[in-house]
This record gives structure tokens, sequence and C-alpha cells, in this order.
């Protein structure tokens, strides 16, 4: 579980580019759960407790935050296995920090999805228990890097996956003893994988498994001006995915160069209004496929920061949904996301 040093596919950040695009908060009111943002201190790319605070704090009404795994802070030494209890314990110490109420009424990282090598097959045992007590019983889940493309032009991640990693018997062993344990997966997977998905899905009923950034629809390298044929693709490997009660989707991750929509081109940043027409296609047959209490809006911050900003893009959610009643609201931007991750009700005050 080493890191070797690769370059970053990440859309850079640039704040002054940001700063162009100031939008009026709307529904400020509303009550959010951010379930899907990373913290990392890399070689020209710092996001911590501070970037974080600025972010959820321009105006929308953020409770809590979910922390994903994102190879941040692992230990220096020790066994390879265990080096990855660094995070858990550096997104441990961030919520602690914010729980001191000290930065605010925010609780950020008042839930963490770790790493644990899955392909251990039954070993990975111990290690879950490790993380839960690192954790402080903070920990939900586990993520492993398993969105893959045979095409090196398709590539989210700066430590490439291996191939096939979601239909590996051992890793489908790994995935079924978090159930013991009460913990979910999280699955970051293309639309090219999504069968991939399902069998998982399907193979762990009891398995609560939570599919990240909408499915991945891509729209780079040789899928950039194909969007109605990809869509066609994904949309019906998503309807087959959501047979499967046990299954959860995120509703964001759209701003990442894999995708294809190009915002990091334009002169100015995208506004709301742009961001809801490019992606209501995608939103909307999630929240109709799967539902309401299955879906949760996401911001994958920083990650997706290349392409707008935190405020415009959760005003552009907000538009998405603003024919939905008050129920359904509550579930995309704060219940579905506390129920799935069963985070505490102080973190939600």
């Amino acid at each position: 579980m080493s890191v070797p040093k690769h370059s970053s596919p990440h859309i850079p950040v640039r704040e002054d580019w940001l700063a162009q695009v100031r939008e009026e908060i709307l529904d400020p009111s509303l009550p959010i759960v951010d379930p899907h943002h990373h913290l990392w201190d890399r070689p020209g790319s710092r996001y911590l407790l501070d970037e974080l605070l600025r972010d959820t704090g321009s105006g929308h009404d953020v409770r809590a935050t979910v922390y994903v795994q994102a190879r941040g802070m692992y230990r220096a030494g020790g066994p390879e296995d265990l080096r990855s209890l660094g995070e858990t314990e550096f997104a441990n110490g961030v919520a602690a920090q914010s729980a001191s109420g000290l930065y605010g009424p925010i609780r950020a990282c008042a839930g963490i999805v770790g790493m644990v090598d899955l392909m251990l097959g039954d070993a990975v045992a111990p290690l879950l228990e490790q993380h839960l007590r690192a954790g402080g019983d903070r920990f939900r889940g586990i993520r492993n890097q398993t969105a893959w493309h045979e095409l090196p032009e398709i590539n989210s991640n700066p430590v490439p996956p291996r191939k096939g990693l979601l239909s590996e018997p051992a890793f489908l062993r790994g995935a079924g003893r978090l159930r013991e344990y009460g913990l979910s997966l999280d699955v970051w997977a293309y639309h090219t994988q999504l069968d991939e998905v399902t069998a998982l899905a399907r193979a762990l009923p009891d398995l609560p498994v939570i599919l990240d950034h909408a499915g991945g629809p891509l729209g780079a390298g040789p899928y950039a001006g194909r969007r109605d044929e990809v869509f066609a693709e994904w949309s019906a490997r998503m309807r087959h995915l959501a047979q499967c009660p046990n299954v959860t989707v995120k509703l964001g991750g759209l701003g990442m160069a894999v995708n294809g929509f190009g915002f990091e081109q334009q002169p100015l940043p995208p506004g709301s209004e742009q961001l809801a027409k490019a992606w209501r296609p995608y939103i909307e047959f999630c929240i109709e496929t799967f539902g309401p209490t299955r879906c949760m809006f996401e911001s994958n911050f920083p990650v997706d920061k290349g392409s707008y900003g935190y405020a415009v893009l959760w005003n552009a959610f907000k538009r998405l949904v603003s024919g939905a009643s008050a129920d359904e609201k509550s579930a995309l931007f704060s219940a579905t996301a506390t129920r799935v991750y069963r985070l505490q009700p102080e973190s939600m005050s």
C-alpha cells in the first residue's frame, strides 16, 4: 500500500479564476450534509480544515461533512497494511478540531470513509477493527481505488488502480466482511464498469453500497462529443443497478476532466444556471430511478474545485430540484447522507 509518486490528473484550482463569479445564495436555510470531500497536503495542492471551512462557510447551511478516502496522511513507516491508519487518525483529528466548536457550528468529518485493501479477503477483519478504534466512533466505511479504464487518457486517480478489482473473488470476500462491522462500501467507477458494480451489489445484498459521482458518465478521450450515446449506455446500466435496494447514489463529482464538460476551459467559471443545465439529464434520471431517499448531493471538493466554486455548486443543486417537495429536498441535501453514514444527531444540530 505504498503510495508511488504520479502526476495528478486533477484540474488545478485557480482561486483568482473562481473569484470572478459570485452568486446570491439560494434557499440559504436549507440544511446540508456534504457526504463526499477530501483533505490533503500535497506538493502544489493544500486542502485542509482551513480551506474546507472557507468553502463550506461561503453561504450555504452546511451542518456536517463526510471525509472520503484520498491517500492522505498515510504513515511513513511500519507495516504496509497499517499505513492507511494514518489517514483515519488524521480525519478523526480534524473531526475533533471541528467538534470543539472553535471553528463554528459545522461538524467536519462527522463520518469517515477510509482505506483497507479489500484484496486481503478475510484478513481485512483485524485491520477494520483497528480503523474503527482509530476513527473514534466516526469510522463508517471503506473505499478502494476501483475507477479503471483501459485507455490511459481516462484517468482520475494519481495512483492508477488495477483492472477488474471489483470482480476479484478476494475483493468480494473482503467487502463481505464489512457487514460484520456495520460498515459500508463506497465505490468510484466509470459508467463502463457499472455492470461490475451491479454484480457486486447483487453478490452482497446485505452490504450498503454507495456509488460515487453519479456513476461516472465519461466525456473525455474517445467519449468526447458522444454525450447522447454515453447517456444511453450509462442510463441503461444505472437502471439495472437501481434494482439493487442496497445501493445509494451520490449526485455530483461531475467536474473532473474525465467527465469532459470542459468548464475549466472557459474564460469565466460557470454559474449555477450553466451547471444545472449541463447536469439536469443525469441528476433527474438518478432521482427518478433511485428515488430521493437513495440519492444525496455531494461536492467532491477539492477535486471538483478546479471547475467551479462551492457556493455556485450548491446553488446548482438547488436549482435542479427547485420543484421538489420539502421532504424530497431534505433527503437529497441531508437526510439520506445522515442515514446512510449513520451520523450522530449532534452533527445536524
